[in-house]
């Protein structure tokens, strides 16, 4: 805990010291001077200091309680004061964190690491990082991140833990992305499949359309054999036609032969 500065205790000191030199010459005037200035630059530092450290108290009050937006609030009031203050900048990460706002957490976290001269919190900062970038599935990311606070802190057990998580889950990952890839080129060469019969099938089809139909091909055969046997027909006919002209022609024959032999007989 600091003090609060006594501003009272403070004009006295001053009023005191400018009594001293009051009436001494004007090199003594000049110290007089100079040691007001260090003063009230060593006053107002202690003051920024102290108006930080009151906002990172008013914000871990309401982090203690749940009130995770409140205190990110105070401690963005803290870095108001001092920008490059690493514990009020790991802090709002921290309440961040606490909001799900992962992402917003991860920056904070990666500033604080920046800042951070101190191993164990660089390290304690690094492990947040991680934690962030594992909530928002970037899995490669953490791990680089947890092995950077193992580095800082090799015996952060829960760093040691939750990079053998992360490594784990990424090989999960890679695995059913593997499997699932198989699954898709075989889903395509099943439907490659699928469409060569298809297309067989339509080609077949089609050669049957313009292929006749059995019924058809009988009519056709029909058909020409009633052509065929007509045409026979035909030539039977004509043949019975010749034979009975030539008949005919025997008979004619015969009968101008008989008619000639009567003539030619005598009556007696």
């Amino acid at each position: 805990m600091h003090n609060k500065i006594d501003y009272r205790k403070l004009l006295k000191l001053e009023i005191f010291i400018y009594k001293m030199f009051k009436f001494q010459n004007t090199r003594r005037q000049r110290v007089y001077n100079v040691f007001i200035i260090s003063i009230f630059m060593v006053y107002s530092a202690s003051l920024y200091a102290q108006s930080e450290k009151k906002y990172i108290r008013q914000g871990n009050k309401a982090y203690e309680k749940n009130n995770f937006s409140e205190s990110e609030i105070s401690y963005r009031k803290a870095i108001d004061k001092n920008n490059q203050s690493p514990d009020a900048i790991f802090n709002v990460g921290d309440a961040l964190y606490k909001q799900n706002k992962y992402e917003d957490a991860g920056k904070q976290f990666i500033e604080n690491t920046n800042l951070n001269e101190n191993k164990e919190k660089k390290s304690s900062g690094l492990y947040n990082l991680g934690n962030s970038l594992l909530m928002s599935n970037k899995i490669k990311e953490s791990i680089e991140a947890y092995k950077g606070s193992l580095k800082l802190d090799p015996d952060n057990i829960q760093a040691k833990y939750n990079l053998a998580y992360a490594q784990d889950l990424l090989k999960k990952q890679e695995e059913q992305k593997q499997q699932q890839q198989q699954e898709q080129n075989k889903e395509n060469q099943d439907k490659n499949k699928e469409d060569q019969k298809n297309d067989g099938n339509e080609k077949e089809k089609e050669q049957q359309d313009n292929k006749p139909s059995s019924k058809d091909q009988q009519q056709k055969e029909q058909q020409q054999q009633q052509q065929t046997i007509s045409k026979e027909d035909a030539q039977r006919l004509l043949n019975a036609l010749a034979n009975d002209e030539k008949d005919v022609q025997e008979k004619v024959k015969l009968a101008k032969a008989a008619k000639a032999k009567v003539k030619t007989l005598k009556n007696w």
